[in-house]
């Protein structure tokens, strides 16, 4: 279980700290493309909008992990790139059940290899990209297979959207702007210095759905997945390789917050120390990162290790977890409130797992990234405000798979009734048949 170890952030169960304001961040300033120290107000009016939303933001509405599992193959093989959607139940405060391994039962959907693009899971964020987003998945290839996809995962409908090509793999990411309740894919070119524009599609627009040039005036490489807050959409930036070009911008570190207004379409940026992942923590942008953490995606650009094998081969079965994780509490003023927990579980290696979101009451959901028939497959809910751990065996993936396949989990999935853009999602898939 969960201990609370280190004495430079005390924790006390229930109760959070802020940390000292006059200490240090790993955060700096909050810059716009000509490094204003601004933000975009609109952020506060979207939150009081999404707070009074009943539809969008009805937690009540017994939300579900929902899991995304892909079956890579070779391509002749038909269960190459084939993906099939679970849910199971979210438990809300687990951390006060007595058993200290609960089961829950994954809800199988559907089965889904729309048109036989062949979308195979991939960790480097260059030949694929997933989304989700008010209910709907989003899913983009390699550029072999460069069609992107948006689906609802629990009826198998879905759309194709129009191809995207590109002279280099574009990072994609997707966002939903809960005010005019539109969908929305930015896709940002690969290496920013060759050809091609990056471009952005709003769902849904009929025979206006087309990818419109889009400008972001500070130079970066992507290194992580989107999350998307209250209709501003996050990611992490590396802006290292790009100093001679930037010269315009207020950058004091290489790495960046990337924080795109969906509805204005415009880019904010804040500085950030270090490589991280960023989560939405009770509709707060958070960062999280392992002490002993490294960015895997330099570890292949730079030095070609497979992202895969690299976390596999270096777990360390006594490792001891250390987290660290930092919560924007005040956008305008730039207060960050700091936390560090530590704690060890013979289940847990924080090398195989990733990060499934944050549930209502504050728990964060780590998954194993991979499935494989022989062994249990975990989740953990961990609780900072109470430094718990629960693990939680979900039992069901079995039937369907012979073989190991990557497993992408997301929190708090709930299907939003109340957005126009599901009317687009005219086709609905056709059962697969298995191997």
């Amino acid at each position: 279980m969960a201990r609370k170890l280190l004495p430079e952030s005390p924790i006390t169960a229930g109760k959070f700290h802020r940390a000292n304001k006059t200490t240090p961040s790993v955060f700096s300033n909050l810059r716009n493309g000509s490094g204003l120290l601004t933000y975009q107000i609109s952020f506060f009016v979207r939150s009081a909008i999404m707070n009074s939303n009943s539809i969008t933001n009805d937690l009540t509405a017994n939300p579900r992990l929902l899991f995304a599992t892909a079956e890579n193959g070779k391509e002749n093989a038909k269960s190459c790139g084939v993906w099939s959607f679970f849910s199971s139940p979210q438990l809300e405060n687990p951390y006060e059940k007595s058993s200290s391994t609960l089961v829950a039962a994954a809800e199988f959907h559907v089965k889904f290899s729309p048109d036989n693009l062949r979308i195979n899971h991939y960790y480097d964020l260059k030949y694929f990209s997933i989304g989700y987003a008010s209910g709907l998945i989003y899913l983009y290839g390699n550029r072999g297979q460069a069609r992107p996809v948006i689906c609802n995962p629990i009826t198998g409908r879905y759309a194709i959207l129009p191809d995207r090509y590109t002279y280099r793999k574009a990072y994609s990411f997707f966002g939903f702007d809960p005010i005019d309740k539109q969908y929305k894919v930015l896709s940002m070119v690969y290496r920013p210095s060759g050809p091609g524009d990056s471009k952005i599609l709003t769902f849904g627009a009929g025979d206006m759905m087309t990818w419109r040039k889009i400008n972001c005036l500070l130079r970066h490489d992507v290194k992580s997945e989107g999350v998307c807050i209250n209709g501003v959409l996050y990611y992490l930036g590396d802006t290292s390789d790009w100093g001679h070009v930037n010269d315009g911008h207020d950058v004091t570190s290489d790495y960046v917050i990337v924080c795109f207004d969906v509805r204005s379409e415009t880019f904010t940026f804040i500085d950030v120390e270090r490589f991280c992942r960023l989560i939405n923590y009770k509709g707060k942008l958070a960062v999280i990162y392992w002490e002993d953490d490294v960015d895997i995606y330099e570890l292949y650009y730079e030095e070609g290790i497979d992202v895969d094998k690299y976390m596999e081969d270096n777990v360390d079965a006594d490792a001891i977890n250390e987290l660290r994780l930092w919560i924007l509490e005040d956008v305008e003023k730039q207060e960050w409130s700091k936390y560090a927990y530590t704690w060890s579980d013979d289940k847990f290696f924080h090398r195989l797992v990733s990060i499934g979101g944050v549930t209502a009451s504050g728990e964060i959901v780590f998954s194993i990234r991979k499935y494989t028939p022989t062994q249990p497959f975990y989740v953990f809910y961990f609780n900072p405000e109470r430094n718990t751990l629960q693990r939680v065996e979900i039992q069901g993936f079995g039937e369907g798979f012979k073989k190991t396949c990557s497993v992408c989990t997301f929190a708090n999935h709930v299907e939003d009734l109340n957005v126009n853009d599901l009317e687009q999602l005219k086709s609905v898939h056709p059962p697969l048949e298995s191997d």
